[in-house]
């Protein structure tokens, strides 16, 4: 892969960067974001490490244009702002995925492993499956061993993201920002028990305290 590392700390940026090429990926490495977007459309990256912390522009709003300019490119958030505040802020304005800092090399590798999984999984299309639960983004459509399920535009959008991020719990927090807008307290649990009784239990999994996961098998 060709990874594109926006970090401005030297100790930090200069770890990732032999790590990664140890990995094997090529990587190019900034420590500035002015010139982030015009590089990103010149040349073609797989993915980008994104600090939030740069000292000319602040990552978000990096991260918002990077969106504008291209919605598909993997956008992983490594940052030292930790509140959940910063972090629904980062998923919701377009990040793939957050890691906080510090974090372990394992698990960085790992979340990029995940996230390029989910990308290249899609293999261009928008057809997202699960056992025989086929979820086709384009057409708005889903169906369960054949036969289509009619789920309302909020239904759909949380069976999306849950979809979409299979290998991780979705907090409830995530999914109220991302798919409810506005929407806060029971409306979440409204939602999520119409949308398994549409689609039949053992998919989605509630982590009691946390959120909803998809399930790894049905059952």
């Amino acid at each position: 892969m060709k990874i594109f590392l926006v970090e401005d700390d030297l100790q930090v940026g200069s770890a990732l960067l032999t790590v990664l090429q140890d990995e094997g990926h090529a990587v190019v490495w900034v420590r500035l974001g002015a010139a982030v977007c015009e590089r990103i459309a010149q040349e073609r990256f797989d993915a980008v490490l994104l600090d939030l912390g740069l000292p000319d522009i602040d990552g978000i709003a990096l991260l918002r244009a990077l969106r504008t300019e291209n919605a598909a490119l993997p956008v992983i958030i490594l940052s030292a702002r930790d509140s959940l505040e910063d972090r629904l802020r980062g998923f919701h304005v377009g990040a793939d995925d957050y890691l906080v800092k510090p974090f372990e090399i394992p698990e960085l590798l790992a979340r990029l492993g995940a996230v390029m999984r989910r990308i290249q999984g899609d293999g261009g299309t928008s057809l997202w499956t699960h056992a025989d639960l086929i979820l086709d983004e384009s057409r708005m459509q889903v169906t369960r061993a054949g036969e289509t399920v009619a789920l309302s535009k909020t239904e759909f959008g949380l069976l999306a993201a849950l979809m979409k991020h299979s290998d991780r719990v979705l907090t409830r927090a995530e999914l109220e920002v991302g798919v409810l807008p506005g929407g806060e307290g029971h409306t979440l649990d409204v939602h999520m028990s119409n949308l398994r009784r549409k689609i039949g239990d053992g998919y989605v999994r509630t982590v009691r305290g946390v959120g909803y996961m998809v399930r790894h098998a049905p059952g």
